[in-house]
């Protein structure tokens, strides 16, 4: 499948943005806490490991969690962050043998990581996009900048301001998402927006704007999402069910694994299609 602007997404680019559970210490499984709900069977604090996190790492309950009431960890991605914590900032030393400090610091810098990484896989996605070709130098001074971030030490990590990175890199996006959606027009500007439980069952939302809009159990069945901006969407129990995101720009693997969909959806090639979604 192809971008909004006809060139074709190489998924390479994105290898080192993926989650590897192999390389992690399951920081994602102790660092973060849950609250019993819809997403998660039971309390957790954060800092304290799941039950389900067995002594090499791994989850006892993988192939089962939506079965054993653990939706909100089928959905959610580190974007590479937990490897890269694990094996880059502090060198292979994983938090149970390291001491109390070591696996604070740990779970201290492993969201700030996250989060600069989710801003790498929005960056590195940018640059691939014809129609960003005037901010492709800047977007790429701003990839290079928050790499390298990444590789700093825990210390600097601990110390950093993500939030004001995150905004500069913001304006970077937000000017990409003009130049995706030139000519889409203000009615097509739904940034932000309150449509949970909307019925847009084929609706035309071509190069809208749909950042950060509330999409929980909307229902955009056959709805033509080509072109569209979706950073920030919530899709949670949105129906893609047959609708089409050709094309459809900063979408991410935790936004439609929230989501639900079927074979017939189409998808940009920098997403997979989640293993839930029905024939």
């Amino acid at each position: 499948m192809e971008q909004g602007s006809g060139e074709a997404f190489d998924p390479h680019d994105l290898r080192d943005l993926r989650a590897d559970c192999g390389s992690c210490f399951g920081l994602c499984c102790v660092a973060l806490p849950f609250a019993a709900s819809a997403d998660f069977a039971v309390d957790k604090a954060a800092g304290k490991a799941c039950g389900n996190l067995r002594d090499d790492f791994r989850c006892g309950i993988h192939t089962r969690l939506r079965d054993e009431g653990f939706n909100g960890c089928t959905v959610y991605d580190c974007f590479g962050a937990g490897q890269k914590v694990s094996q880059v900032t502090f060198g292979g030393e994983n938090w149970r043998t390291g001491g109390r400090e070591h696996a604070r610091r740990m779970f201290d810098v492993f969201p700030v990581v996250r989060q600069l990484h989710e801003l790498l896989w929005y960056l590195t996605e940018a640059l691939t996009l014809p129609a960003a070709g005037p901010v492709h130098a800047d977007l790429r001074r701003a990839l290079d900048e928050t790499e390298r971030l990444t590789g700093g030490t825990a210390e600097e990590l601990g110390e950093l301001d993500v939030a004001a990175h995150r905004q500069r890199v913001n304006e970077l996006l937000l000017r990409v998402s003009d130049l995706m959606r030139a000519g889409a027009g203000r009615k097509r500007n739904r940034r932000g927006a309150d449509l949970m439980g909307a019925r847009l069952k084929g609706a035309d939302l071509r190069k809208a704007n749909l950042r950060g809009a509330y999409l929980i159990a909307a229902d955009l069945t056959g709805a033509d999402l080509r072109g569209a901006d979706l950073i920030g969407a919530d899709l949670r129990d949105t129906d893609l069910t047959d609708a089409d995101l050709t094309g459809a720009f900063f979408l991410t693997q935790p936004q439609l694994n929230a989501a639900r969909g079927s074979t017939g959806t189409r998808l940009p090639t920098s997403v997979t299609r989640p293993g839930h979604w029905t024939a």
